[in-house]
């Protein structure tokens, strides 16, 4: 038969049937022989603590345990309360304790300060305290967490516990808490005409209200508040987006003063929008992405390689935000992105790809002695080249003098390398050294036997302009060649039309 009990009760328990208990007015008692006066603050708990005596220790101050409790003005019209109830050994010390609750979505407090005094029927050497307190009201479903210090405060004296609010799949709390009334509620998207239809049962005949709202430290309006009549049949009402971020939340609460909200965001795990808000300022040379939504995300400049697509890094550029970041003095390079990387995915963007924005380019050539390097760039800047060693994919360790120098326009100013330095692992780097975040240019695998002359490795000049002068001189021997036959021709056929005339005359 016990087990049986055993059962039902957590049964009982697991599907939310328990009821809870009921109270008539709120209040503090305390054990018999101590008097107990309470008053409510709004000041958090001190961090400012005093040493705690010897007498005092962390085991006088313990078996704190909370509880929900319910107050009920009429039926189905019910208030809930937060039970505390703990233990307290007094002595010279400490004359009461305070209590602080802290509310995880709000981040609100509230806090009571607990005075405890003895009776006349106390006995003289009496210390241990029991105290119950219910007058801290909450609502359906909150995450709390429950502080107690002494009075005055000693360190290292404190509990703290979390705790949760039953919610509406409590069938005690469903019947007869006004927040639970509104409890089904369906939604279906229209992204044509970009509604949002809401469907709301169970309101039982009461009046509600229903908005599409921006959640962030508390959710913003983004439309108009919707009344649905609690007599009408069909509960439902079309509401307007601009566009579905993750932010973007349905909610809806009765038509009743200070009703908890029931609230549905169906796009939380769609982020992909929210990397597309980068703005790009060129008269101060400005980055910058601001999220729409609020989001944990890390942020970093990234160049995007030609070998993996793989984005690496820039140095010095990451960082771990939730609303904006800002990058000044950026260059205009179609591989210079933006890397944003969540806890579930990573998204570059790179928003000088789409050829809106002049870029730069290095240019290369073999002389037999030396290598040339020049930059092509329509706008004024200032370079670097650098001979390095290619440790992997991603880096280039020094091995030689670094040189700079400025471009104008199209004027194309070169720099000599003298030594030809050639290798499989050998290679030139260029950047701009004008700007605060730039990309790198490599030019990697050197030949170290050439022919004599130039040969350059971006534009083969020198080749096209061979294939160019050969073509010439071909087409030139072609007409030349047809020329010559176009004339043989005509003397045979002027030779053959002369002998048949003096046949005729003949």
């Amino acid at each position: 038969m016990k087990f049986i009990w055993q059962i039902f009760a957590i049964f009982y328990g697991t599907y939310g049937y328990q009821l809870i208990p009921r109270i008539k007015e709120c209040g503090i008692t305390c054990s018999q022989g101590f008097h107990c006066k309470y008053q409510f603050s709004t000041e958090v708990v001190s961090s400012f603590c005093h040493p705690a005596p010897a007498s005092l220790s962390p085991v006088n101050f313990k078996n704190m345990k909370l509880g929900t409790t319910m107050k009920c003005e009429d039926h189905r019209h019910c208030s809930l309360y937060l039970s505390l109830k703990a233990n307290l050994q007094l002595n010279e010390n400490t004359y009461g304790v305070r209590i602080c609750y802290f509310l995880m979505v709000t981040q609100k407090s509230k806090c009571v300060n607990v005075k405890i005094s003895r009776g006349e029927n106390a006995h003289p050497e009496g210390n241990k305290v029991k105290i119950q307190f219910n007058c801290f009201e909450v609502s359906v479903g909150q995450h709390l967490y429950i502080t107690m210090t002494t009075i005055p405060n000693y360190c290292g004296v404190k509990q703290t516990q979390e705790y949760y609010v039953e919610d509406c799949r409590n069938n005690d709390v469903g019947k007869n808490i006004p927040d639970c009334f509104v409890s089904k509620m369906a939604y279906n998207v229209d992204r044509t005409r970009k509604t949002i239809s809401v469907n709301i049962s169970d309101v039982q005949n009461i009046d509600c209200y229903v908005r599409l709202c921006h959640q962030r430290f508390v959710c913003e309006d983004v439309g108009p508040v919707t009344l649905i009549q609690g007599q009408d049949l069909m509960k439902s009402v079309s509401l307007q987006y601009t566009q579905l971020l993750p932010c973007l939340c349905i909610e809806v609460w009765p038509a009743i003063l200070d009703a908890r909200r029931m609230q549905l965001c169906p796009f939380k795990n769609d982020t992909k929008t929210l990397w597309d808000n980068i703005v790009f300022q060129p008269a101060t040379q400005t980055l910058t992405w601001e999220a729409v939504c609020p989001v944990h995300v890390t942020v970093s400049l990234c160049q995007l390689m030609k070998i993996n697509d793989q984005c690496v890094d820039l140095e010095g550029t990451v960082n771990i935000i939730t609303e904006k970041v800002k990058y000044s003095r950026v260059d205009t390079h179609p591989s210079l992105c933006m890397k944003f990387a969540t806890e579930h995915n990573i998204w570059v963007k790179c928003p000088f790809n789409h050829g809106q924005f002049q870029a730069w380019k290095m240019r290369l050539a073999m002389m037999e002695q030396q290598i040339e390097v020049s930059f092509l760039s329509h706008f004024e800047a200032e370079f670097s080249v650098l001979v390095c060693n290619r440790t992997n994919l991603h880096s280039c360790n020094s091995t030689g003098t670094l040189k700079a120098f400025s471009v104008g326009g199209l004027h194309l100013p070169s720099v000599n390398i003298s030594g030809k330095p050639c290798g499989s692992n050998i290679c030139i780097k260029g950047w701009r050294t004008d700007v605060d975040y730039s990309v790198s240019s490599y030019v990697c695998d050197l030949p170290c036997n050439s022919s004599t002359g130039t040969q350059e490795y971006y534009e083969y000049s020198l080749s096209i302009l061979s294939l160019i002068a050969f073509l010439a001189i071909f087409l030139i021997m072609l007409a030349l060649l047809g020329h010559k036959l176009l004339s043989v021709n005509s003397r045979k056929t002027y030779e053959e039309k002369s002998v048949i005339h003096m046949i005729i005359h003949r």
